[in-house]
């Protein structure tokens, strides 16, 4: 089995920093795409940012130049540094992986989600 193991979040003032980390452990060939989501009350999940194993990224027009990623390939694991918060970034944010374990058989997997607070 697959786990992917969230860390971080909590309460920030706004334009304070935070960051997540993401690791993935268990049965892993190899992982393809890693990225962020996020969940706020009342809304549906939306991507926030995503990086594939080369380092490309892409990041939702409301937090560029705000957030970024970074990945350790050799260590299996995806961070989010999140700058200049603000109150609408507050939600659930679940990590995401594409994992290959085998050559030929690849899923998605999603971290437990934590929670980020940003007050006005």
């Amino acid at each position: 089995q697959v786990q992917l193991v969230e860390s971080g979040g909590g309460l920030v003032q706004a334009g304070g920093s935070l960051r997540l980390s993401c690791a993935a452990s268990g049965r892993i060939f190899s992982i393809n795409a890693m990225g962020w989501y996020r969940q706020a009350p009342g809304k549906q999940r939306e991507l926030v940012t995503s990086i594939t194993s080369g380092g490309s990224t892409n990041y939702a027009d409301s937090v560029k130049g705000r957030f970024t990623i970074s990945r350790d390939n050799a260590k299996n694991t995806v961070s989010l540094h999140m700058n200049s918060l603000k109150p609408e970034d507050t939600a659930v944010y679940y990590c995401n992986a594409e994992i290959q374990t085998s050559l030929l058989d690849r899923y998605n997997y999603w971290g437990q989600g934590t929670q980020v607070t940003v007050s006005s």
